[in-house]
């Protein structure tokens, strides 16, 4: 039997994946939550709906950029002072959103200040220090669990988050949510994955210059980050565009709404299920699979009568699909490149998700300006899915190899 199955955990495995998965959804719920101020907001400081989403978008794009030095630096001095250190950024940034009345400084906390925050107690490092602290055997199934969390994060945070503006208006529930993000600070205590606990080997000892080096000669690493692109496209004009578009279509407006939970909620079992294939199934053969039945389920739907029926399976299947890519891209990260520099090369992929998200919302509103219409922008994502499928045949999928268990 292998080192990495029979290696004793100085915190259960249940109290690791337990704290992590929470961490996940807070992180991810109350950064989910910001759309929901965005009228009061404006309306409050008489300011454009483009200048709020501006804001917003520069922290997607700050998120993609800072996730790789957010990584580098958990992976060397552990995942749990830097997802520290990303809660108290979080509280303060989500203060000064609360507190001020400029535009600048606004975009400044929401933007460059969130989005820092995000790369640092978001889910990457989360689940990138959960990898190395547990047994490959239940690898798979921790990041799906961690994934499902972020989805559950949104499910649960964002309806408390509408609660709390019409208790205690916009500005009482940031400072809630404000409070909130030092939750994420005990949660992350038993993530322990200080680099001198490391496993002993392949690419443990490697510098995380010829680490980030190696990877990027790879085609594997490039394969990964443009199908995580094609990823982040996707999710960013549905989460963005999908209420719009089911409203242009004659439908109420709590239709759109309703696909975007469905989307939420269906997203936990799909994370819990690919979590689980990705232990049994080849990881290679998992996404090929999961971008083709996006590219189906979407092509589907563009010629579908839209009903609120068809919305609404549609919004549930899409779920079932949302982030199921992330167990398995993390899992071919940490076999292809190792996991003593996981949260650095896995923040590098992420990067690409982010750069697909921005240009998903962009373009997406880009399209319809200039058409009137999303049928461009259905087209490019049904053929966004057929890339994806295919850039990722050629991805190496090794089968681990078992480390030496020391002699007792």
């Amino acid at each position: 039997m292998s080192g990495t199955s029979t290696r004793s955990l100085a915190v259960p495995a249940g109290l690791l994946i337990g704290c992590a998965v929470l961490a996940a959804a807070l992180a991810m719920g109350i950064r989910q939550s910001f759309g929901l101020f965005l009228a009061p907001m404006t309306e409050a400081h008489a300011w454009g709906r483009s200048d709020y989403a501006f804001a917003l978008a520069l922290q997607v794009l700050v998120n993609g950029v800072a996730q790789p030095v957010c990584g580098q630096i958990a992976d060397r001095i552990g995942g749990r002072a830097v997802i520290m250190g990303g809660a108290v950024l979080y509280g303060l940034a989500t203060l000064g959103m609360a507190l001020t009345d400029n535009l600048a400084l606004f975009t400044l906390f929401a933007g460059l200040g969130m989005g820092i925050a995000v790369s640092a107690a978001g889910m990457p490092v989360v689940i990138a220090s959960l990898t190395r602290l547990l047994p490959e055997n239940l690898r798979g199934r921790a990041v799906g669990l961690g994934t499902a969390g972020s989805s559950f994060g949104q499910f649960l945070v964002v309806p408390i988050a509408a609660q709390a503006i019409g208790l205690l208006g916009w500005q009482g529930a940031l400072l809630f949510l404000a409070g909130l993000t030092l939750v994420m600070i005990p949660l992350a205590l038993p993530l322990t994955d200080a680099p001198a606990a490391s496993k002993v080997g392949v690419a443990d000892n490697e510098t995380a210059s010829h680490a980030l080096s190696r990877a990027m000669r790879s085609g594997t690493f490039w394969c990964l980050f443009f199908g995580f692109f094609v990823c982040g496209l996707h999710v960013s004009f549905l989460t963005v565009h999908l209420p719009g578009f089911v409203h242009l279509c004659g439908l109420p407006l709590y239709v759109g709404a309703g696909a975007i939970s469905l989307i939420g909620l269906f997203n936990v079992a799909g994370s819990l299920i690919s979590g689980e294939l990705s232990q049994k199934w080849r990881r290679r053969e998992l996404l090929v699979a999961i971008y083709a039945t996006r590219g189906v389920l979407m092509t589907a739907f563009f010629f579908a009568e839209k009903t609120t029926a068809t919305v609404l399976v549609f919004s549930a299947l899409m779920g079932l699909l949302w982030l199921s890519t992330v167990p398995p891209t993390v899992a071919l990260v940490a076999r292809n490149f190792g996991t003593r520099w996981l949260a650095t090369i896995f923040g590098l992929v992420f990067l690409g998700h982010q750069v697909g998200g921005f240009a998903g919302a962009w373009v997406g509103g880009l399209v319809f300006d200039r058409t009137g219409s999303y049928d461009q922008m259905w087209i490019i994502g049904i053929l966004a899915s057929a890339f994806a499928a295919l850039i990722h045949l050629p991805v190496r999928d090794p089968t681990p190899r078992p480390l030496a268990v020391p002699a007792e």
